[in-house]
């Protein structure tokens, strides 16, 4: 992004006055969020994980209104609840030794509920989107480099060669322009609704878990009950948004 902003808009480089030390701070937030899902990964499996990041939009529909200060939507709690029943559905097998796993995965979904309200309120004041993500990477690589040492196999490991594709793919596409994006787009959305869309990232990861590493025996009949409440949230908030 530095170097993006660098051949294209060399004003970005610059945060407005008495501003980096919020967005730096936004980046610490959300690279303690990403420590925590990777380290659920490691602790349990994929599935656990974004079942956990699933919750996110229930945490919001609290976290949101507490920090705007803003009574609680009961249509909010209400998506919010049925996305909780579909993980519930999905991880249905789950196994006790992941419980671990999913605690963790827990924590970083609360962290990620606070990251788009406060990256809401910047955007509000004018701040550019890809100037946002520029020092908030920054913020959450300082994290994640602080946490490395505490979290097996406690060590770094250069990437190997046929590492760089898939790491560049991450970096790129779906950390670079993805988030990008995502806080561009709370101009128009809340944190709440940005939020809520991320519940299919179960469904996509549980599926191409299936397809990548021929998992489909594991998919039962609750997976695709579970998806189909997942879904229904997500079409069911803007309309009792409209109809509010």
């Amino acid at each position: 992004m530095a170097l993006w902003l660098a051949a294209t808009n060399r004003s970005l480089l610059r945060l407005p006055r008495g501003r980096m030390p919020a967005v730096l701070g936004l980046g610490l937030l959300q690279g303690a969020h990403w420590v925590c899902f990777f380290w659920s990964v490691s602790l349990a499996n994929v599935s656990v994980a974004l079942a956990a990041f699933a919750t996110i939009s229930l945490f919001t529909a609290i976290t949101e209104p507490l920090i705007e200060r803003r009574s609680i939507r009961a249509g909010e709690l209400l998506c919010g609840g049925i996305v909780i029943s579909g993980i519930l559905l999905i991880t249905g097998n789950l196994e006790r030794e992941h419980g671990l796993g999913l605690a963790v995965g827990l924590v970083g979904a609360f962290l990620h509920s606070i990251f788009p309200v406060l990256n809401r309120q910047l955007v509000a004041k004018g701040t550019s989107s890809r100037s946002l993500l520029l020092y908030e990477m920054a913020g959450a690589c300082l994290i994640a480099a602080i946490a490395l040492p505490f979290i097996p196999p406690n060590r770094f490991e250069f990437p190997a060669s046929d590492d760089w594709i898939p790491l560049l793919t991450l970096a790129l596409l779906c950390t670079t322009v993805a988030h990008t994006w995502n806080i561009h787009l709370l101009r128009r959305l809340t944190a709440y609704t940005a939020n809520l869309t991320m519940n299919f990232e179960p469904v996509w990861g549980i599926l191409l878990g299936a397809i990548l590493f021929l998992e489909h025996e594991q998919l039962h009949l609750a997976f695709y009950l579970g998806t189909a409440l997942i879904i229904l949230a997500n079409f069911l908030d803007p309309l009792l948004k409209r109809r509010a």
